[in-house]
């Protein structure tokens, strides 16, 4: 037996996007309406999706801003898990 690789589509609905964030959709609804996350509507009803590329690129981004903060001080490094709770 063939083992056939697993494909992902190339995109996704926010509902998906908010499961690999592990927010709630409405997080990525506001998000894309800032424009923080690049996405696009499709079809007649005008539904959202993202693609899985745009998605990555906004979790690099948001890694580059949180180094940023920790480099500034703005953001305690020492995995106190009370200082994470009030980002």
């Amino acid at each position: 037996m063939t083992d056939v690789p697993e494909t992902k589509s190339r995109f996704m609905t926010p509902t998906q996007a908010a499961d690999e964030l592990n927010v709630k959709p409405s997080q990525i609804h506001a998000l894309i309406k800032t424009g923080e996350l690049r996405a696009l509507q499709v079809g007649g009803r005008g539904m959202w999706r993202i693609g899985r590329r745009d998605l990555e690129d906004y979790i690099a981004e948001a890694y580059r801003r949180t180094a940023e903060r920790i480099a500034a001080g703005e953001i305690a490094d020492d995995g106190d898990a009370e200082a994470d709770s009030r980002l």
